[in-house]
């Protein structure tokens, strides 16, 4: 090569991958990890000469003036819901929400009147559902959906599974209605973004538990609120989605339409809404997911259906009845799921077009058949008992829920000792000292160091944020069970990381291993929240534990699904270069992928935590402890509900301060240099069923 010549794309990887062989040299402690190493052996000076002195020690039980300001807000609501015009209309708002979702209950349920049987029963029902995942989809899909309907009706769950799916389509019914138009609105709006954006935000990052006091109080509990609920945590992924669609339209083409006078409803209707159709359809995916996840846990404001089966059986510890509406509730996400995931498919235009080509004829006729069938169950359902309520002659929950708990007994008996001592290990050695640390620490040291943390990652605006955010816990008087809350999230996070890591990395340079475990990751992403806790109720028992371990299998995901797509976007030359070296895969992995997707695994970090304080908190009806057991306190004891909502407002701030800075570590990690041009891995899109703020 010519002194003049530059250097090729290939000699430039060589030169940058060579370097991983020279002699290391050591390496400069950064100031920020200096600050932080320095702030952590302070915290345990200080714990170890003031163990227990300046910490939050009321009791369980106690209240104090901020409690007794919530119940006195209670007793107000109570006392005005008839007379003040702001609870007039919200209750005008109660009436709207109940008349749709009591006409779905009896369209699919029951009736509120004669001998409550549903205007459609379950023959008709079974059918019309069947025949609309038919057209909508493909006949597999329609064949999944009447089998797994049949078998939710064998397990004896018909009715309650019916009032989910009719709460549900309420919610979903609700959130498009307010989602699709301000989506719109959202995605041709720069300004009307800017304030909608950190409302998504705040509305995704507040935990799902939170949500129910204070609807309670203004709604009552019912139908209505468990739908005013679920419209609150579903409605962010469809309003984002569109937004997007919307937003990735190129502006050539809608103003190209523009100069030919279309007006604006026009381009709405002909440009916009057919090239985001695509985007929107999948908003409305993710949407239908949420919201039967938070049905789900609406269960405890009395929402009817399969949450009131699984709370019911998590408080009386019977894993066999949890396993069988557990396994109800994942049938009836399958079924959403793959019905909606198939209409997204058939949104693109691409499919769209080759469907247009094809003979429609046979088609049609088939669906013509199809509906005369249904009309025909439909007429059964209405004129024939044995059509309008699943018979009972072939239901075998009972069977199922006692085979559970017999073999529930017996991995107990040969698993016993070994769940045990694991659990003995872990509590003993990571949870027990945390929680210790941060219970018996003094709260002005615990204050201090979070504060320096936030400073470290986000500056003086994050540090003050976080300073403020924790004297409101305090000064809510939940420090002590928020600090219980805290050591379950970080010890669970902490787990749920170091396995993303390993699982993440494998999925990444290995494409046979992500096809395998990848749909894995998508049907654990489906479950509701609740159905985590089953499996190792019956593993652990009631304990800080099983609520731990849920959180993990719950927030893994997530996490798992953000390193292994980082990975897979990194060059392959680098890679292929650095093993040309004499570099090994391990040497690989940790000296060039890893530090090139910091970013990623920053991010996974903030995704996990999220995730992890979510589940921990719904851990509370296990015996988690903590924050999330005041909730479920504030929820059946009424002297409590004070302290419970204080308990949720606490959930709320701890989740907002754990992500800002997790988010600006994110966002302040060095980022990778810039690779040289080369062919790179495909990334494989994928959709993370639960759309989170920030992944």
């Amino acid at each position: 090569m010519s002194a003049s010549a530059a250097p090729t794309t290939v000699e430039i990887t060589k030169i940058e991958a060579s370097n991983l062989q020279e002699a290391p040299r050591p390496r400069r402690i950064s100031a920020r990890t200096a600050i932080l190493g320095g702030v952590l052996v302070l915290w345990l000076v200080v714990f170890a000469l003031w163990n227990g002195r300046g910490t939050d020690a009321l009791p369980t039980a106690a209240l104090n003036d901020v409690h007794h300001f919530f119940d006195a807000v209670k007793d107000w609501v109570a006392a005005n819901r008839s007379s003040n015009v702001v609870l007039v209309a919200l209750d005008g708002v109660r009436v709207v929400v109940n008349a749709v979702v009591q006409a779905m209950l009896a369209v699919f349920a029951a009736t509120p009147y004669g001998l409550g049987y549903p205007e459609i029963g379950w023959l008709g029902s079974v059918l019309l559902l069947g025949w609309i995942a038919w057209v909508s989809a493909n006949a597999r899909v329609a064949a999944l959906t009447v089998g797994f309907l049949l078998v939710i009706g064998v397990q004896g769950l018909y009715l309650p599974a019916m009032q989910t799916l009719a709460i549900t389509l309420s919610a979903v019914f609700f959130a498009l209605l307010v989602g699709i138009p301000l989506g719109i609105w959202t995605g041709r709006s720069p300004r009307v973004e800017k304030v909608v954006t950190p409302v998504l935000d705040f509305m995704q990052t507040m935990p799902t538990f939170v949500y129910l006091a204070p609807l309670a109080l203004i709604f009552l509990i019912g139908p209505a609120a468990a739908v005013i609920a679920t419209l609150i945590y579903a409605a962010p992924p469809v309003i984002r989605l569109t937004a997007h669609g919307v937003r990735d339209i190129p502006e050539s083409i809608d103003e190209s339409v523009a100069s030919l006078g279309a007006t604006p409803r026009q381009r709405l209707r002909t440009v916009v809404l057919p090239l985001a159709r695509t985007s929107i359809v999948l908003g409305i995916n993710q949407t239908t997911m949420a919201a039967l996840s938070m049905v789900t846990i609406s269960a405890l404001i009395a929402a009817p259906g399969l949450g009131q089966a699984v709370v019911q059986a998590l408080q009386s510890l019977n894993v066999g009845r949890a396993f069988n509406a557990g396994l109800a509730v994942v049938l009836l996400a399958i079924v959403l799921d793959r019905v909606t995931t198939a209409i997204g498919r058939r949104a693109d235009p691409a499919v769209a077009a080759a469907r247009r080509v094809a003979d429609p004829r046979p088609r049609r006729i088939a669906f013509a058949v199809g509906a005369a069938i249904v009309v025909t169950g439909i007429f059964l359902s209405r004129s024939q008992v044995w059509a309008a309520v699943f018979p009972a002659q072939v239901e075998i929950g009972d069977v199922i829920e006692t085979s559970v708990n017999a073999a529930s007994g017996q991995v107990n008996s040969v698993l016993g000792g070994v769940t045990s001592a694991v659990q003995a290990i872990v509590t003993s050695t990571l949870i027990n000292p945390l929680q210790a640390l941060l219970e018996q620490s003094p709260i002005a040291v615990i204050m201090a160091v979070f504060t320096v943390i936030a400073f470290v990652a986000g500056r003086w605006m994050l540090a003050a944020g976080t300073l403020a955010g924790m004297v409101a816990v305090w000064t809510l008087g939940v420090w002590g069970p928020s600090m219980v809350t805290l050591a379950s999230t970080l010890v669970a996070t902490t787990f749920t990381v170091a396995i993303a890591l390993v699982v993440g990395v494998w999925m990444g340079r290995a494409p046979r291993v992500d096809a395998a475990i990848r749909p894995i990751l998508d049907a654990a992403q489906t479950m509701p929240a609740f159905v985590y806790l089953v499996p190792f109720l019956g593993l652990f028992g009631t304990n800080r534990f099983t609520a731990i371990v849920a959180a993990i299998v719950f927030a893994a995901p997530v996490a798992i699904k953000i390193i292994a797509d980082a990975i897979r976007q990194l060059p392959e030359t680098l890679v292929e270069v650095a093993l040309s070296t004499g570099s090994s895969p391990w040497q690989d992995v940790t000296k060039v992928q890893l530090p090139m997707i910091r970013q990623a695994i920053t991010l996974a970090v903030n995704q996990a935590l999220i995730y992890v304080l979510s589940m921990v908190v719904i851990g509370g009806l296990v015996g988690g402890g903590g924050l999330g057991y005041l909730v479920v306190a504030g929820f059946v004891q009424i002297e409590l509900f004070g302290k419970g909502l204080a308990a949720g407002l606490a959930i709320v701030i701890w989740g907002m301060l754990l992500d800002r800075t997790t988010q600006a570590f994110a966002h302040r990690a060095p980022r990778a240099p810039a690779a040289p041009a080369a062919p790179t891995r495909r990334l494989r899109r994928s959709t993370t069923r639960r759309t989170t703020a920030h992944a």
